[in-house]
């Protein structure tokens, strides 16, 4: 029903609702009104708005007060005022739980772990789990994304020295950790025909190795160091990705420096280069003889005789600087993935002088997906057929 207001002045006859004339029960009544109480209301007024004063009273009715005009009967003030049912309160809101929630959660988390995410999964998975990446992934600081600095101090730790001992001599070249567990990928004219293999880390711990297997038609060999655990590994890359013209970082032990690093360009591509097998052709081929490993390319042989017992594979050609010590070590893309295992490099010198042996811009990697693909061959031993 509406609510009407009395004018200025009416019904000022009166000075409460129960004075005049009472109205008989057989007087007519407008039926919008409701029944007078039988009482009158219990003094507890509430207010309603300012100006405004309600008596509640029962089935939720409200009637003017004196000060309003009425009489106290209903016919005096207008209509009557019906007070509100009190509202419900309502209820809390309850915090969203569902996929929202979940992924915010989730997305705090991945920023807490950041970069060591991939070694979180290998620890959790175990020692001999490698991390791979079918495209280049990011293992660079974004602050030293791009940088030469950026990369060698990324992979560093993940590039080791390797000392073989052999029957004539010794060996030296470098290695890549592949697992924290000690899992290590080299070159198998590294370690061929060796009694014993010493292992250094770019932090100068040394282990003593094991040869798992070999694979001489690929020159790629794995060893594993004894009682070791926690090392960093290094992420294996998508050759396939590479193209001419990509910068490349080269990280090994030529000479016996160990961690040296070096840059420059992918040259080309599918190179073929053919190494020897023969296992006397390989002892003292790093760091002792005529400190190069012989390679042949287009007909010729370089740093020395294959022999009669060779092998051939596509190699990525860069001129990124490598000299004895290098093979078996890492070229890194930029983004710190490992795309090759550095084999092979030509030398102007010739056989029987090492002293003016060095890079000339001609070296040669085992592309990463090669070793990929070999990794199960290795772990199980290997195999020369």
């Amino acid at each position: 029903m509406t609510e009407s207001f009395r004018r200025d002045g009416e019904y000022e006859q009166y000075a409460n609702p129960y004075q005049g004339a009472q109205q008989h029960a057989s007087s007519p009544v407008n039926p919008e009104w409701p029944p007078p109480p039988a009482q009158p209301p219990a003094p507890q007024p509430v207010t309603v708005e300012p100006g405004t004063t309600v008596w509640p009273g029962q089935q939720q009715a409200a009637y003017a007060t004196p000060a309003d005009g009425g009489d106290g009967n209903g016919n005096g003030g207008g209509t009557a005022l019906l007070t509100a049912t009190p509202a419900e309160p309502a209820a809390p809101k309850k915090r969203t739980r569902g996929p929202l929630a979940l992924l915010a959660a989730v997305a705090i988390v991945a920023a807490a772990i950041g970069g060591g995410t991939a070694y979180g999964i290998q620890e959790l998975t175990g020692n001999d789990t490698v991390t791979s990446s079918s495209t280049s992934t990011n293992v660079i600081p974004s602050s030293a994304k791009g940088t030469v600095s950026g990369v060698a101090k990324a992979v560093s730790p993940s590039i080791v020295e390797i000392n073989a001992t052999l029957s004539s001599g010794s060996s030296t070249g470098s290695g890549v950790i592949i697992t924290s567990g000690g899992e290590i990928i080299t070159n198998n004219h590294v370690i061929s025909g060796a009694s014993s293999i010493k292992v250094s880390t770019s932090d100068g711990k040394e282990y003593t190795a094991k040869v798992v297997g070999i694979d001489s038609a690929k020159d790629l060999a794995l060893i594993k160091l004894e009682n070791a655990s926690g090392l960093t590994p290094a992420t294996l890359g998508n050759s396939d990705g590479v193209q001419v013209g990509d910068q490349v970082v080269a990280i090994g032990s030529p000479e016996g420096l160990t961690g040296t690093v070096t840059s420059g360009i992918v040259s080309a591509l599918d190179r073929d280069v053919t190494v020897s097998t023969d296992e006397s052709q390989s002892q003292g081929g790093q760091g002792g003889g005529s400190g190069q490993w012989p390679f042949e390319f287009g007909g010729q042989e370089f740093n020395g005789d294959t022999g009669s017992s060779t092998t051939t594979y596509k190699a990525l050609q860069t001129d990124a600087s490598l000299n004895p010590g290098n093979s078996g070590g890492a070229l890194i893309d930029m983004n710190g993935n490992i795309v090759g295992i550095n084999s092979a490099m030509y030398s102007a010198a010739d056989s029987t002088s090492s002293s003016s042996a060095g890079s000339v811009g001609l070296g040669f990697a085992i592309p990463i997906n090669t070793v990929k693909a070999d990794l199960a061959k290795l772990r199980a031993g290997g195999s020369d057929s």
